[in-house]
């Protein structure tokens, strides 16, 4: 059977579900819970990727994000195989975590994106032991429920570092009147917006489904000017290798070596991927033929470098302020 269709552009928003093998559960305990959520913290801070919401049951999650650059496959592949590889160590087994490949939905966030949150977040009650309690019960569970975002859209105190909030409260009309669209959901029976999915992968209207069809087969990205909040603009590699080499004092071609300095790769791994339009493969071809996982562990290494050594911080938010100043000019 073929692989289905992965949509993929900057800026696109996604509902991404992943099921556990065979059904069973992905979390033994609230340590594997724990680890799940950093694994997740570090994945979007490495590609870029904006989580509006998430929930985790024990035997899949759902997450809603934002792509910034074209990357949702390298976002989830990294997340899955690093979670799947903490998990076998952690308990003493292999293979396969997962059922098959993750489902990604692309979402008109004009039309969609306030309702697939309001599923994401009531998941945990809608399960067949819960469906029948009455409704205020279920808004208490919900709402204590602790391996899901909800608990930050209802109230500051419960807020996550790495949740964005305010694209879905600013539709919804701020935490109150969120808390009270989940009170509507909950009495009036939740509606799957997952029904309404066309063409297998696109959860939109009528207009955003032409739109997105229209400019596949022209081979250019959907424009989405409403939420544009994170730039899609982008440097050509050789601006970025050039300014680098110049502030180094060095060749392009040497910044490009296997034999390079280390730290250097990896300020330069992390600079071509946050201002070029090239993904972790195309990166390590640049650097001497090395492998996308490669590229990540380079940038995973650099970015603890820049934070505990103060001269490589410097260094690189000089270099970064000059790369911008060339982005507003794009």
């Amino acid at each position: 059977m073929a692989r289905a269709l992965r949509i993929q552009f900057p800026g696109a928003f996604y509902h991404i579900t992943c099921r556990g093998i065979e059904r069973r559960d992905i979390y033994d305990d609230d340590q594997d819970r724990r680890k799940f959520q950093d694994v997740l913290g570090e994945s979007l801070q490495t590609y870029r990727v904006v989580l509006h919401a998430y929930g985790m049951m024990d035997n899949h999650f759902h997450l809603i994000v934002q792509t910034s650059k074209a990357n949702c496959s390298e976002f989830m592949r990294h997340l899955n195989i690093c979670y799947t590889g903490w998990f076998n160590w952690r308990h003493h087994r292999s293979g396969n975590l997962y059922q098959g490949r993750y489902k990604a939905f692309l979402v008109d966030a004009d039309n969609y994106l306030l309702e697939v949150s309001r599923y994401v977040h009531l998941n945990p009650v809608r399960t067949r032991a819960m469906v029948t309690n009455d409704w205020r019960l279920r808004w208490r569970q919900a709402r204590s429920y602790q391996w899901s975002s909800l608990a930050g859209y209802i109230s500051e105190e419960h807020v996550k570092r790495f949740v964005s909030y305010d694209l879905v409260l600013s539709m919804a009309g701020g935490r109150t009147a969120y808390g009270a669209f989940m009170v509507d959901g909950l009495k009036r029976g939740i509606e799957d917006p997952f029904k309404h999915v066309k063409s297998g992968i696109i959860l939109g209207d009528d207009g955003f489904v032409k739109d997105v069809k229209r400019h596949l087969s022209r081979g250019s990205p959907r424009e989405q000017p409403s939420y544009r909040e994170i730039t899609t603009r982008a440097l050509a590699p050789a601006v970025v290798m050039g300014l680098l080499a110049r502030e180094c004092g060095m060749s392009s071609g040497l910044l490009q070596q296997r034999y390079a300095q280390g730290v250097l790769r990896g300020m330069v791994a992390e600079l071509l991927y946050r201002y070029c339009e090239i993904t972790q493969a195309e990166i390590g071809q640049l650097l001497g033929g090395i492998g996308y996982m490669a590229v990540a562990q380079l940038r995973k290494r650099f970015k603890v470098r820049r934070d505990q050594n103060s001269e490589v911080g410097r260094r690189y938010r000089k270099i970064e302020g000059r790369l911008q100043k060339l982005m507003s000019n794009v």
